[in-house]
């Protein structure tokens, strides 16, 4: 079997671990051995205020997921998220020796792991320093620069950073529940990983993770990613909503959103009455579902108007070809894909994280609430960017062809020295990779 391999997705509402392996009979595709989720406690708004109580509502969802899969986990790839992660646009470039070389992975590392050198405001860390288009001497503008010949490189890079002591938070957590981060992503990137399909990215998409505190935005392009955001707004405003205007408790204002709520046309000329038990000695309230219905439109054609005007800052608005994919627990409200594309005018559909699960897999993960956890699972063996897949291919290719040709160079075939120093180059570099 592959590398097993499990994610930690620490939600406002539940924490969720997968546990899972590459497929077999597809390398593209994710076999999940074990599921396993408990209630958020300690987290608000995607960040952990309380590490004693995340760190126990994490054993739980870690507990469940080895007795459903029968592993032990010591290692996850856990996500980051919150208001805190924001992005931004840097330019970053190195001068290399001569003109007669080509640029090779290595240059291209190099002026990645500058990136994250450069300096983020005062209690922030770089968490993605991404690469956008590649200039060769202020002349020739490409994605892929590698082979080609070149004194200055230079770079636009996408930076994603967030806050010290929120990631961490994280690292403390998932210690005292007896793990450790092999990986920590954003959210919203992870999430695409499990969504969206290659030719969407190709062709230019917006992803939308509508969760319960938070939305997060991502748009690629070309394949590559251009602008993310986060906005501080999510479901549990309509549940509020909901509380205050049928004067309910909160776990009964939730369960009316979700067995009850929509904002599909016929909900609003629904006149069905949903009966709710009252409290010691007290009458039972009755609501209305289409005054429900009113309710939830209401506060969701505030949101998604913040959503559009988010996608027109972006500047990438003409360019989404693929429209919108929304995702994320919220995205689960009936009528919500239909809403969101009246309000912005861009082709959109609900996006499940079964576009990389192996053909039988749960059905429970088949649910726009899923998307992290198995986004942070593919992240085991599937790249944000088509290029660093390519260049560990490579790099992998001419470290094979090192080794194997190493002992030609006695014969004369090859420079023994020059071999030498090639493969302690790749040696060095798969180093710096862990």
């Amino acid at each position: 079997m592959s590398e097993i391999i499990a994610s930690l997705d620490i939600g406002t509402s539940k924490i969720c671990v997968v546990i899972g392996a590459q497929s077999q009979y597809d390398a593209n595709k994710l076999e999940v051995l074990g599921i396993g989720s408990a209630a958020a406690d300690g987290v608000v708004r995607g960040m952990i205020v309380n590490i004693d109580k995340a760190a126990i509502a994490i054993k739980q969802a870690l507990q469940a997921a080895e007795e459903d899969s029968g592993i032990n986990i010591n290692i996850v790839n856990v996500n980051v998220a919150g208001k805190h992660v924001t992005g931004s646009c840097h330019h970053g470039s190195i001068t290399r020796d001569t003109v007669e070389e080509e640029i090779t992975v290595e240059d291209i590392k190099k002026l990645t792991r500058d990136m994250y050198r450069i300096v983020t405001p005062l209690g922030t860390e770089i968490v993605h320093a991404m690469p956008q288009e590649y200039t060769i001497d202020y002349e020739i503008v490409t994605q892929d620069p590698v082979g080609m010949s070149g004194v200055k490189l230079d770079a636009n890079f996408h930076i994603i950073t967030a806050k010290t002591h929120a990631i961490q938070n994280i690292h403390k957590c998932i210690k005292k529940a007896g793990v450790e981060a092999e990986m920590v992503m954003a959210s919203a990137l992870a999430a695409s990983l499990a969504i969206l399909s290659d030719e969407e990215k190709e062709a230019g998409v917006c992803l939308i993770d509508f969760g319960s505190s938070m939305i997060n935005l991502v748009v690629f392009c070309d394949a590559i990613i251009r602008y993310t955001a986060t906005i501080p707004l999510g479901g549990h405003m309509i549940t509020s909503d909901i509380q205050q205007s049928c004067m309910v408790m909160e776990r009964q204002a939730e369960l009316l959103k979700v067995k009850f709520g929509s904002i599909e046309p016929s909900a609003l000329a629904t006149q069905a009455v949903v009966t709710i038990p009252g409290l010691r000695n007290r009458m039972p309230k009755e609501v209305v579902t289409s005054n429900l219905a009113k309710i939830i439109q209401a506060r969701v054609e505030e949101i998604v108007t913040f959503i559009h005007e988010e996608i027109l800052r972006s500047g990438f608005y003409e360019k989404l070809v693929a429209g919108i994919v929304l995702t994320g627990g919220s995205a689960n409200l009936p009528g919500m894909a239909s809403m969101l594309e009246q309000v912005t005018g861009l082709d959109t559909r609900l996006g499940f994280p079964d576009e990389y699960l192996e053909e039988g897999s749960r059905k429970q993960l088949c649910n726009p609430g899923y998307a992290t956890a198995v986004g942070l699972t593919l992240a085991g063996f599937k790249t944000l960017d088509y290029r660093e897949a390519y260049y560990r291919a490579a790099q992998s290719a001419d470290l094979n062809f090192a080794k194997k040709n190493i002992k030609k160079t006695k014969k004369g075939s090859f420079s023994f020295a020059r071999m030498i120093t090639k493969t302690k180059a790749f040696l060095v570099d798969d180093y710096d990779d862990h």
